[in-house]
């Protein structure tokens, strides 16, 4: 007589994003913590036009903070941010570089004002993390990823497209049909204005119809590979077709 078939496990839900839990920093003391939440309180209570200074030093604070808890204060245009390494290093005009790659027949390396100077589309859509937060009717501007592809010259062999960024840890991949779609930019402007280094700037991809952990921040290099490569939360559990509404676990309304 055949043994009876032993139970499955139910399927755990994917990790909430965070800081990198490898990471690691000084330990945070009781006064820089409550100072942190009194920044908070005060970009609440503070007049409108004092909102865009806290945002600068939240941003700034949040990219040399392994712990993690600046991702915890609010801000007044919704976003929250995250970095899975302990410190990210800044890029302007003078030092910063992208390069396309791979499986490609004219590999490119672009500075800031070489794409700067490229024709620009503004795509007008809702960002939605997948820890739940959403910002309505964001805009972004830049140089759609197809141009690039399109000027690199693409193999046939080529199937899928791998994204690095100088924080020398992140990673993000996209299939070919995903990476050529007009609404997946290199983009260099957010809500009417440069990228800053907070939010991934200079050059930020962004990938509208998918949860924002595929729009890598601080974008240093465009791949082309065989076959799609997780990326970093990927490879912690998240999906790696990540369309909004459709995809790991949520159904939260699509941004297109």
């Amino acid at each position: 007589m055949s043994p009876a078939p032993a139970a499955v496990p139910a399927p755990q839900p994917p990790p909430e994003p965070g800081p990198d839990p490898d990471a690691q920093g000084t330990p945070i003391g009781r006064r820089l913590v409550l100072g942190m939440l009194g920044l908070g309180a005060a970009g609440l209570a503070t007049a409108p036009y004092l909102q865009g200074g806290f945002e600068a030093l939240l941003g700034a604070a949040s990219t040399k903070d392994p712990t993690g808890l600046t991702g915890l204060l609010p801000n007044g245009a919704g976003f929250r941010y995250y970095s899975v390494a302990s410190s990210v290093p800044e890029r302007g005009p003078g030092n910063y570089r992208l390069t396309v790659d791979g499986l490609v027949d004219r590999p490119t390396t672009y500075t800031l004002d070489a794409l700067r100077a490229l024709p620009q589309t503004r795509v007008v859509r809702d960002v939605q993390c997948v820890t739940g937060w959403r910002v309505p009717g964001t805009p972004f501007e830049g140089v759609p990823l197809a141009r690039l592809l399109n000027a690199a010259g693409v193999r046939p062999e080529a199937r899928a497209v791998r994204f690095s960024c100088f924080d020398g840890t992140y990673t993000e991949s996209l299939t070919l049909p995903q990476a050529r779609r007009d609404d997946v930019l290199v983009a260099l402007r957010m809500q009417d204005k440069p990228l800053s280094h907070s939010h991934g700037g200079p050059v930020r991809l962004y990938v509208a119809p998918m949860y924002f952990y595929k729009s890598a921040k601080w974008l240093s290099g465009i791949t082309l590979t065989r076959d799609v490569e997780p990326g970093y939360w990927e490879d912690l559990g998240y999906d790696v077709d990540a369309w909004v509404g459709r995809s790991n676990g949520r159904d939260d309304a699509p941004t297109v």
